[in-house]
């Protein structure tokens, strides 16, 4: 696990707010140098701390006017097929976000279409034609009050103290 101090918290939040922020900013921000900030982002993107760098995009200004929430359900809780249900969630554009869960459902989805036309013949060819899925409930989203993918960030007792902090 890397080890994280004050000041990679610090920014790794401001990033996360606004990963437009120049070098000088973020200096500004946690009060290092912007070449020391840029050595400690390079280093949280090569340790995975930073998976990506995204823009969250609006679907409905792109024509994908409706957004689902699917729970899918496997006939059988098999390594092989879990592995072959995740690949196809990865190489599907359809889906925005899909997370393997515990409880009543296998997987849940995050699903745009352009409308409910759209959604149908997707789930004829994601679901329908798929064998391995047992069932999938589908609940349509009204609205979207918030979309994030920020983590919430303390320093803890996980989390090294900043040298002379």
């Amino acid at each position: 696990m890397t080890e994280l101090d004050r000041i990679d918290v610090a920014l790794l939040g401001a990033v996360q707010k606004n990963n437009r922020l120049t070098s000088e900013e973020l200096a500004e921000i946690v009060n290092l140098s912007p070449t020391a900030c840029q050595r400690r982002l390079k280093r949280l993107r090569a340790e995975r701390v930073i998976e990506a760098d995204v823009a969250i995009v609006s679907p409905k200004a792109v024509g994908r006017h409706i957004t689902m929430i699917v729970l899918v359900s496997l006939e059988r809780e098999r390594a092989d097929i879990v592995d072959r249900f995740k690949a196809a969630i990865r190489n599907t554009h359809e889906v925005m976000i899909g997370f393997y869960v515990t409880g009543d459902a296998d997987f849940i989805l995050i699903v745009t279409a352009k409308d409910m036309e759209d959604y149908e013949e997707f789930t004829r060819r994601f679901f329908y034609e798929n064998h391995d899925i047992k069932g999938f409930k589908t609940m349509v989203v009204m609205d979207r009050v918030k979309a994030s993918f920020a983590v919430p960030l303390e320093v803890s007792q996980h989390l090294a103290q900043t040298p002379g902090k």
